[in-house]
C-alpha cells in the first residue's frame, strides 16, 4: 500500500504533527508513503516518466524524515493554493490522475482548507481513494468543529493583543488590531473576547461608524488608563464604503482594497475622534512559530484517523470534530454550506462584542 499526503493553502502550525502521525501510522502498517511537495503544484508538476522531475515533486517520508517535526510550525512539505481545474493551461485533473496512476498511490490523504479541500473531493468523485483533512487559523470548513490551526492562531492574537496594550495605554490611545479572516469572524470574535478588548468587528456583520466610534470613545473616557481596544477582521466592510462613500474621500476604489480595513478604521478613528490609533496587522505573525498543545494533539488524531480509515477501505471521508468528538464526515460535506459566526448566540451586533446566551451542550471551541 502507498499512500500519497500533501498540504495545499496558507501554512498552519499542527501541519508537520498531522504529517508526522500520518507516516507513523502508515509505516505501523508496513505501507509506503509519498509527500508531494507544493500541494496540486507539485502533482501537476511531475513528469510520472521523468524520474528526476518525481524527485524533484516529491519525497519519500518514512519514520526518520519525520524525527521531530511535530515540534516545528509551517510544513516541511511546503505548499500553493493551486486548484488544478482553475490552470492557465486548462483542467490539470487528467494528468492528476496519470501523475498518482503511474507513481502507484493507491490512496491520498490531503491536508488543506477550503481550496485544496474543494479538489480533494472533486479527485474522490474521480474514483481515487481520498482522505482529506481540515486546516485553516479561521477554522471555517463547513462540516467541522475545529480546523488544525486555529488554536494556536487564537492564542497568538491573545499574546499580541495583551502585549499592544502595553504601548497603547502608554500614548492613551486607540488600539486596533486586525487579525486574518475573510469570510468568517471567529477567530477575530474568539480572540478579542479571551483577550477582553472592548470591541470586536467580525466579518459577519458591516462596522457602523456612528455606532461603532461613539462606543470606542465611550470606552477610553470611561478607562482610567485612558485607552480603548479593538479588534477586527480583515474581510469586514465599513458601512458605506461599498456604496462608494468612502470613509475617507480622496482614497479612490483601489485604494480602498489596497489598504486593509484596520488601517482605514485606524485612520477615522484618528480623523472623528481626535484620538490617536495604535494600528496593528497581526497578519502572518497568527500562523507562524510551532503549534500549540491544541493544535500538536488534533494534528496526530487527525493523521491516525485519517490512515484508519483508507485502511477500513472508507475512503471519500474527511476528519472532523463535532461537539468535541472526533469522526468523520462524507469528502463533499464542504460543497454544502458555508461556517461563519452565529451572530444571533454568539454576537452582539449592536454593542460590537461577544456574547455568550448558551454555554451548556456547546462544543469547548462554541461551535
Amino acid at each position: 500500500m502507498r499512500i500519497g499526503i500533501l498540504t495545499g493553502g496558507g501554512d498552519v502550525p499542527g501541519l508537520n504533527a498531522c504529517i508526522r502521525s500520518v507516516t507513523l501510522s502508515a509505516d505501523d502498517l508496513g505501507w509506503q508513503v509519498t509527500g508531494f511537495r507544493r500541494g496540486w503544484e507539485g502533482v501537476m508538476a511531475i513528469d510520472p516518466n521523468d524520474p528526476a522531475s518525481v524527485a524533484a515533486h516529491s519525497s519519500p517520508l518514512d519514520r526518520e524524515a519525520v524525527r521531530g517535526i511535530d515540534r516545528m510550525g509551517g510544513t516541511i512539505l511546503h505548499t500553493s493554493r493551486t486548484d488544478p481545474r482553475t490552470h492557465k493551461a486548462g483542467d490539470q485533473t487528467g494528468h492528476v490522475l496519470e501523475v498518482l496512476e503511474k507513481l502507484g498511490i493507491d490512496a491520498m490523504i490531503t491536508l488543506g482548507g477550503d481550496g485544496t479541500l474543494r479538489f480533494s473531493a472533486h479527485l474522490s468523485d474521480q474514483g481515487v481513494p481520498v482522505v482529506s483533512v481540515p486546516k485553516t487559523m479561521d477554522n471555517d470548513v463547513y462540516g467541522t468543529d475545529y480546523c488544525i490551526g486555529f488554536s494556536t492562531a487564537v492564542s497568538r492574537s491573545v499574546e499580541a493583543i495583551n502585549a499592544l496594550r502595553t504601548t497603547v495605554e502608554s500614548h492613551e490611545r486607540i488600539g486596533v488590531v486586525e487579525l486574518f479572516g475573510r469570510r468568517s469572524g471567529e477567530t477575530a470574535l474568539l480572540a478579542g473576547f479571551l483577550a477582553q478588548v472592548d470591541r470586536t468587528v467580525i466579518a459577519e456583520i458591516p462596522a457602523d461608524l456612528d455606532v461603532l466610534l461613539p462606543l470606542l470613545a465611550e470606552d477610553k473616557a470611561s478607562n482610567p488608563a485612558g485607552y480603548a481596544m479593538c479588534v477586527i477582521s480583515e474581510g469586514a466592510r465599513i458601512v458605506g464604503e461599498d456604496n462608494g462613500e468612502d470613509v475617507e474621500r480622496s482614497k479612490s476604489a483601489l485604494d480602498r482594497r489596497e489598504v486593509g480595513v484596520g488601517q482605514r478604521l485606524g485612520r477615522v478613528i484618528s480623523d472623528r475622534l481626535g484620538s490617536g490609533a495604535v494600528i496593528q496587522e497581526l497578519a502572518y505573525l497568527m500562523r507562524a512559530g510551532e503549534p500549540d498543545a491544541m493544535d500538536r494533539m488534533v494534528g496526530f488524531a487527525f493523521g491516525g484517523l485519517a490512515v484508519q480509515l483508507v485502511q477500513q477501505g472508507s475512503a471519500g471521508r474527511m476528519v472532523a470534530l463535532k461537539d468535541g468528538n472526533y469522526c468523520h464526515v462524507p469528502i463533499d460535506t464542504l460543497l454544502k454550506g458555508q461556517k461563519s459566526v452565529d451572530v444571533t448566540g454568539l454576537y452582539d451586533p449592536e454593542r460590537y462584542r461577544a456574547r455568550l446566551l448558551r454555554v451548556e451542550g456547546m462544543p469547548m471551541f462554541l461551535y
